[in-house]
């Protein structure tokens, strides 16, 4: 259906390598766009491109020069910017350590601002009225509402990608620039697998969900589609949940 359809797109995801990158990843290779996967191991990264049929950059997206590196790499006009790269850290109130507030700062907001800005001539190229170029930013229900964790500085740099994503939203409207976040619930991925690879885990997991169950891959890959298509050109400065309900 053309509606959905992402065909022919150039798509950027950073974190592409594994977790909700690779999910976002794979569900728009399958749809034929021309994806471009970045990450800071090479050997990951590409593995998972050549698995899935994509293009690999190597880049730490924390530093000016891993940003400059992916910008660099990727040719002409850029349809769909994915700002999914991030970090996560644990640890009690006491023991907080202020190096995990700057890790997490670089990476889940001054990245998704500075890669965006960055990219804003190849989104500018792509954009058109009847097809605004798109930028999705991957937040978190934990930017929504307070965690059962203890991570002060996860949540609180998801909280301000989602505000970020508003304020991008409203200044790029005007250039055909759509700018929405989803906000992930539980998922299969390295931030998770400290819960989900513990079957009983899992399961209270699944069942603190109103759907019960954990996200599945179509899960995400269908909102980033569906933000990146025709079906989605009219929504900006909004943020999704995706997460089963539990942020009803």
């Amino acid at each position: 259906m053309t509606l959905f359809s992402v065909e022919g797109k150039t798509v950027v995801v950073t974190g592409g390598s594994r977790g909700i990158g690779r999910m976002i990843a794979a569900g728009f290779v399958a749809a034929g766009a021309d994806v471009y996967i970045s990450a800071r191991k090479t050997a990951e990264v590409e593995k998972t491109a050549a698995e899935l049929g994509c293009r690999a950059v190597p880049a730490d997206l924390s530093t000016p020069d891993g940003i400059d590196r992916l910008v660099s790499a990727v040719a002409g006009p850029l349809h769909v910017l994915v700002n999914n790269a991030g970090a996560t850290w644990g640890a009690p109130l006491e023991e907080f350590p202020e190096h995990a507030f700057d890790k997490l700062w670089n990476i889940n907001v001054k990245g998704v601002f500075y890669l965006t800005q960055k990219f804003l001539p190849q989104l500018r190229q792509a954009a058109g009225a009847n097809d605004p170029a798109r930028v999705i930013n991957v937040g978190s229900v934990d930017g929504i509402r307070v965690p059962a964790l203890e991570s002060y500085a996860y949540s609180s740099t998801k909280s301000a990608v989602h505000m970020l994503t508003r304020h991008l939203a409203q200044r790029l409207a005007k250039e055909h620039i759509t700018v929405n976040a989803i906000a992930p619930g539980p998922f299969d991925s390295k931030m998770m697998a400290f819960a989900l690879d513990d079957p009983g885990t899992r399961e209270a997991v699944a069942q603190s969900v109103p759907l019960g169950r954990i996200g599945r891959p179509d899960d995400m890959a269908g909102a980033a589609i569906y933000l990146s298509s025709r079906a989605g050109a009219y929504l900006t400065g909004a943020v999704i949940p995706v997460d089963g309900g539990i942020t009803c």
